[in-house]
């Protein structure tokens, strides 16, 4: 069965349909930039110019880097402020032409990983982290997923902890893999001390070289393994939303 799926980031809003009997694309994703200023309107358009270069007619699921509740985009760090509040179902629907689902980014790549990624089996307290323009998360209780977390939003050093320790913030101080590493370190501990998780789930596109960084963090009680299906689980995960809807 093929559901296509969408993730859009601050960055990147990329998409391909998903074989949801293996949990993986069924074709090479196509990925275009997110708008600047992302509006909702401009957001729009380039999810339909993902969905059109496939011409794919069907339900369509669809993540957004913020809190959604019923289809309504409720927060909007990393997009323009105008989807506050905004029924981004009902934009998105009329603007593709097909049914929508939408939800919180770091929640679909989180039950794509706990379905057929690092998080297959698992019980207790599971945390997965993307990182990238900022942090997402998706908190799972022996497999049962608490949406819209947003824990990349929780305080350290006086600010949004993603502005400290997301890939962005890397790139954007020149970081090394060191220094970097040194602040996800306090990021997990932080997060560790709040929720005593058995498994961190570390995703998001930097995932690819997480050989690069996770050997440097110490000192964190919890298992730390790479997400699986790595910067496409949210693609994923979107797919596996709509089929339930």
């Amino acid at each position: 069965m093929e559901i296509f799926g969408v993730d859009i980031g601050g960055s990147g809003i990329k998409g391909a349909p998903v074989d949801l009997d293996r949990g993986d694309l069924a074709q090479e994703r196509h990925k275009v930039l997110t708008p600047h200023p992302a509006t909702p309107e401009g957001v729009a358009d380039s999810v339909a110019e993902v969905v059109g270069h496939f011409d794919f007619t069907g339900p369509i699921g669809v993540t957004f880097p913020g809190v959604v509740t019923d289809g309504i985009t409720r927060t909007a760090a990393n997009v323009d402020k105008g989807w506050i509040d905004m029924d981004a179902r009902a934009l998105l629907a009329e603007r593709i032409g097909q049914p929508v689902t939408i939800l919180n980014d770091a929640d679909a790549a989180g039950v794509a990983e706990m379905t057929f990624g690092a998080g297959k089996g698992r019980n207790g307290t599971v945390i997965m982290l993307t990182f990238g323009t900022g942090i997402g998360s998706a908190l799972f209780i022996d497999g049962r997923l608490v949406p819209n977390t947003e824990l990349g939003h929780l305080e350290l050093h006086g600010h949004d902890a993603e502005k400290h320790a997301s890939t962005k913030a890397k790139e954007d101080e020149e970081l090394s893999w060191h220094h970097w590493a040194h602040r996800v370190q306090k990021y997990l501990h932080h997060v560790e001390m709040l929720f005593s998780p058995e498994l961190f789930i570390v995703g998001g596109g930097v995932s690819r070289k997480a050989d690069r960084f996770l050997p440097l963090i110490e000192k964190v009680r919890a298992e730390m393994v790479p997400a699986q299906l790595q910067n496409n689980a949210g693609i994923v995960g979107a797919a596996m939303a709509a089929a339930r809807s």
